[in-house]
């Protein structure tokens, strides 16, 4: 469980993370908690393999790309989604909650499930805006301070054509160097997607003043603006 994600009761701790975070932006400046995204002006390449075009209005993705706070803040400013829950993926059903899972011991990651609209937004689109913004591909089992494997990097595709995407994607990008390291994302069929807790939905856009989501979120947001203008929206609630 990351120590910035704490439940209210535990006063004293939360003084200290909080103090944590002040030096953290003092010393770092807000930009730089945007793991990925933090010294791009502009977008990674788009992916050279897309899904072929489609009759169909709705497909469904999901992504794991550390907190899930900050993975919906994005998709839920991204044109052409139509909605998006917090939950949970890679588990069972029976230990698919916020507390289970915390304890790094279930197989979950923290997951975003995507519905989107395919004639607007491609399924490569989407992947590309993961890449580009909601997180660092490159960081195993963590993404900045939330550590563990519930916070791992992801796709869980839903069809061959979303496998073939997320693996010609990964290929292009890795070939091209783009990140410094390898993209340590896996890739993997979609087994089951459990839905998180009500209080976890759209969680970052509710407490906008939550040290946390003031300086891992918030950037990742103004990231997507400056990297994706044609594709952004203003925050409206997709549940």
């Amino acid at each position: 469980m990351a120590l910035w994600k704490i439940p209210a009761g535990l006063v004293a701790l939360a003084i200290v993370v909080l103090a944590t975070v002040v030096v953290l932006t003092a010393r770092t400046g807000v930009k730089k908690m945007v793991y990925g995204a933090e010294t791009r002006k502009a977008p990674i390449p788009a992916p050279a393999v897309d899904e072929p075009a489609s009759a169909l209005h709705e497909e469904t993705a999901v992504l794991a790309g550390g907190c899930f706070w900050g993975v919906q803040s994005v998709y839920n400013r991204v044109r052409g989604v139509r909605s998006t829950v917090a939950g949970y993926s890679g588990g069972t059903r029976e230990t698919a909650n916020y507390s289970d899972v915390s304890s790094e011991t279930t197989g979950h990651a923290e997951s975003l499930q995507i519905v989107f609209d395919p004639q607007v937004i491609s399924y490569g689109t989407i992947l590309r805006i993961f890449f580009s913004v909601v997180h660092d591909p490159t960081q195993l089992n963590r993404q900045g301070p939330d550590v563990g494997t519930s916070y791992r990097s992801a796709i869980f595709y839903t069809s061959p054509q979303q496998e073939r995407v997320a693996r010609a994607y990964i290929a292009q990008l890795d070939a091209a160097k783009v990140f410094p390291a390898p993209i340590v994302t896996q890739v993997v069929p979609l087994q089951a997607f459990y839905n998180g807790e009500d209080y976890h939905q759209d969680y970052a856009d509710k407490n906008p003043d939550n040290p946390y989501i003031q300086v891992c979120d918030v950037p990742k947001i103004a990231a997507l603006k400056a990297q994706f203008p044609e594709l952004f929206e203003e925050y409206h609630s997709h549940r």
